[in-house]
């Protein structure tokens, strides 16, 4: 037999070994196949707790906004020394976040309003945010999809000072939202007060920031802030309230110019979102009463 014939019988030799492999290997594979018996991965429905219940029924099936309340390092400053809530804290503070913010948008401004325009997500965090320079960071609102409430577990719920500092950080932040919607007039408004802005708000009071044409001291941060800060207080306020805090400012033409900003207010809830804002204040109001009384 020739060299060239001895090497085509190894070769043919090679590949029947080779296809007799791969035969067994199918075969094995079918046979594993047969015998599956699932998955070794744990792929059923996780049982929801009760505070995951009520989460699921009243905020996102209803206005299609989740709760982070469990700690996540991805969605916080991890420069900061922050931490989760107490659980058993967080399904009280989103009653009152339901009742005082969601209720009330809700009857003035329709069922859908906030499910359609709001933040996609609430994050909890249990204690204060300190800044360096002093201050304390109340919420954040993240390019409208996300809101972060801080000191949930600071909240009493039977306390209305309590509860309006709380709210007040939620109204201010949504507000933001909206405006990231659909802005308001910027110029137009920062005309009012132009030389009284400042980056060291913090060094003025709120008294003094009023006898300015503010109506709190970091209103005086920016524009943007301001407005925010004349929404936030309008709906912390019952209408007596509010008027009542302008009408001690002794200045005049510092009254004179917290109710032009009120005016451009009022003229973009209505104009931009078809929302009359004293009819809000009202119903702010009233549900925030509710909640103290019960």
């Amino acid at each position: 037999m020739n060299t060239s014939n001895k090497k085509d019988m190894k070769l043919a030799n090679a590949c029947s070994y080779l296809i007799a492999v791969i035969a067994i290997i199918i075969l094995s594979s079918c046979s594993q196949e047969d015998s599956f018996k699932g998955s070794a991965l744990d792929t059923s429905t996780p049982k929801l707790s009760v505070l995951d219940t009520y989460i699921r029924t009243n905020y996102v099936s209803a206005y299609n906004i989740d709760v982070l309340y469990k700690w996540n390092e991805n969605v916080v400053d991890n420069n900061r020394f922050l931490f989760p809530p107490v659980e058993t804290n967080v399904q009280p503070v989103l009653e009152v976040v339901e009742k005082i913010w969601l209720d009330s948008y809700s009857e003035v401004g329709g069922t859908d309003f906030v499910k359609l325009v709001a933040p996609r997500q609430l994050l909890l965090v249990g204690g204060r945010n300190y800044n360096q320079s002093g201050t304390i960071l109340l919420g954040l609102a993240e390019g409208g999809k996300r809101i972060t409430l801080f000191e949930t577990d600071l909240v009493d719920v039977s306390d209305k000072a309590n509860i309006t500092r709380f709210l007040s950080t939620i109204q201010h932040e949504y507000c933001h939202i909206l405006n990231q919607t659909i802005p308001f007039d910027e110029d137009g408004y920062g005309e009012i007060t132009p030389a009284e802005y400042t980056a060291q708000w913090f060094n003025t009071s709120i008294a003094d920031a009023r006898e300015l044409g503010f109506i709190s001291d970091y209103a005086r941060s920016n524009v943007i802030e301001d407005f925010a800060e004349m929404v936030n207080f309008m709906l912390i306020n019952s209408n007596e309230e509010y008027n009542a805090l302008i009408d001690a400012i002794v200045d005049v033409e510092a009254r004179e110019n917290i109710r032009k900003k009120e005016v451009i207010v009022a003229d973009y809830f209505d104009k931009q979102w078809d929302i009359d804002i004293y009819e809000l204040q009202e119903v702010t109001a009233r549900n925030t009463q509710e909640v103290i009384n019960n």
